[in-house]
């Protein structure tokens, strides 16, 4: 298609987002010789490597997994430096690859989606944007292909207050681009996930004093960072095929190196070997040291015991360790990766505050309420996460048929089949959306396989001379119920979580990824095989 004459640009898709899965959304649909239009909110691809810039923010998979295969040659030029790459690292590659395929001149940054609606006389879709530098603020298209990511969606609760405070405010995921100088000031941060988890101990080296408010502590091992070892880099790039291959078979799509033992049929001898290799190794493997650590409670706790133990020796003061000790099961909550954190909590100038058991009562212009004391500080930073999986597009204004509203479609919780399309969104795909493993993977490899499952879908359509295709209500029905019985198989719902939305006040408790990235391949694989079969065309 081609621009039209009048104010509405038409293309064959729009995609919506820039990050891994934006960018190789586009260079497929160029592939197929379709034109596309990607809109971004920020002003530089990445998605959100874009954003989350906070200190010490980096991939807790490894460098050579969480990278596109799909060019060989992409794969074989590009050298990491380290066996975890920083933000800024995965940046620089992810604007690489924007410039290495020319993907630019069809990306409109600063452009926010306000709305996208589907029009049943024509099969198109219509998509409303506001800011960019286009001469059009509405585009036109077959399909609408929603690339806004998992984690993209800053969550900041709604505190007493909460714009009293006189000082700085940041979030961890809008962190400002020069970055922030913390040094000789007090800072408060809220929060002790993921990403507090790698920014607290960089901000405790900094800060004059830093006041760590934890509602509910979170497990974390070591992430062993160090420089990438050239000999490991060679050997996997002399075989590259094979070692994805080989990740691809496994339940997370990532070399998660799997004891095929059981926790619960193992000496106390045998735990401790396994967990201190594990340990001292490094990074989210440790999930890896018994094959029953996610499906049974028990063989859990010997995790759950032994990361206990190691904080309790770790961190000086009791109180202190006991506060950091979480009391729910290992995995529930993503297991974090991290450098020097339950250290960080030996120095003078941290004070950890359990905001659990006595919550926060407001912001003040000063700082911080809770339990009757007030906390002072110059800077306060709302480590709380994400409006995970559904928030970026709980924010739009998306109409599928009759006019229907998706975030009202979606009230009770998500519905997809195959997390890839939604019953009454016509023509609508989303990337590593809720009901496809998506989180409890290396996202790189599950994007890259729904890209080219929707860019098959695409050709198929077209070779059949279909005009839309959207899931049937028996299909979805369907598979919402299996992910839900495959979750209920598992330690994931024994917490409350992100992946159940239980971070966002209001929002329904229901578990969202699918776990296990084979066997859903092989579901998706198997759909296409028989033409789709769980889709309705036209």
């Amino acid at each position: 298609m081609t621009k039209s004459q009048n104010t509405v640009n038409d293309y064959d898709a729009v995609v919506i987002g820039a990050g891994f899965a934006g960018l190789y959304m586009l260079h497929r649909l160029r592939q197929l010789g379709l034109s596309a239009r990607v809109f971004e909110a920020g002003s530089g691809v990445g998605g959100t490597w874009f954003w989350n810039r906070y200190p010490g923010a980096r991939c807790d998979v490894e460098s050579l997994e969480y990278s596109y295969q799909f060019d060989e040659q992409l794969q074989q030029e590009w050298e990491w430096s380290e066996r975890y790459s920083p933000q800024s690292e995965i940046l620089e590659y992810l604007n690489h690859v924007a410039d290495r395929f020319n993907l630019r001149g069809d990306i409109d940054l600063n452009t926010r989606v306000a709305a996208a609606r589907y029009d049943e006389n024509t099969n198109l879709w219509t998509v409303s944007t506001t800011g960019g530098s286009s001469d059009s603020n509405t585009a036109r298209a077959r399909f609408c292909i929603m690339a806004t990511g998992c984690l993209s969606s800053a969550n900041v609760p709604d505190f007493e207050g909460i714009d009293s405070f006189k000082g700085n405010t940041y979030h961890t995921g809008q962190w400002p681009h020069g970055g922030v100088d913390f040094t000789g000031e007090t800072v408060g941060i809220i929060g002790t996930g993921s990403s507090a988890i790698q920014s607290i101990p960089l901000i405790a080296e900094q800060a004059k004093h830093l006041y760590v408010f934890q509602r509910s502590a979170a497990f974390s091992v070591p992430a062993a960072n160090r420089p990438l070892d050239k000999a490991k880099e060679a050997d996997i790039k002399s075989r590259y095929a094979e070692f994805r291959k080989h990740c691809a078979q496994l339940p997370t799509g990532g070399n998660l190196i799997m004891n095929e033992s059981l926790a619960t049929e193992a000496s106390e001898a045998e735990l401790r070997a396994e967990y201190e290799e594990r340990w001292e190794n490094g990074g989210l493997m440790f999930l890896g040291a018994f094959s029953d650590l996610l499906i049974d409670v028990k063989g859990n706790k010997t995790a759950a015991d032994f990361i206990r133990g190691k904080i309790r020796s770790i961190v000086k003061d009791l109180t202190v360790s006991d506060l950091l000790m979480p009391d729910h099961v290992v995995g529930c909550k993503r297991l974090c990766a991290d450098t020097g954190y339950y250290e960080t909590f030996n120095r003078d100038n941290v004070t950890l505050v359990d905001v659990n058991s006595v919550p926060i009562d407001s912001i003040t212009a000063m700082g911080l309420l809770t339990g009757g004391t007030e906390y002072a500080f110059d800077n306060l930073i709302f480590a709380t996460g994400f409006d995970a999986m559904t928030g970026s597009l709980s924010r739009i204004d998306i109409r599928g048929r009759n006019g229907d509203l998706l975030r009202d479609t979606w009230a009770q919780g998500p519905k997809t089949y195959l997390g890839l399309g939604t019953v009454g969104y016509p023509n609508m795909f989303t990337i590593a959306g809720p009901g496809s493993p998506s989180v409890l993977t290396n996202m790189v490899p599950s994007i890259e396989q729904h890209v080219n499952w929707i860019a098959d879908c695409i050709t198929w359509l077209d070779d059949n001379n279909y005009g839309s295709i959207e899931a049937t209500p028996d299909a979805q029905s369907d598979w919402v119920d299996h992910v839900n019985a495959v979750a209920g198989t598992t330690i994931y719902t024994s917490c409350n979580s992100w992946y159940l939305g239980a971070n966002i006040v209001g929002k329904p408790r229901v578990f969202m990824p699918l776990f296990g990235f084979p066997a859903y391949v092989e579901k998706c694989d198997e759909v296409a095989a028989n033409n789709y079969v769980g889709f309705a065309v036209t």
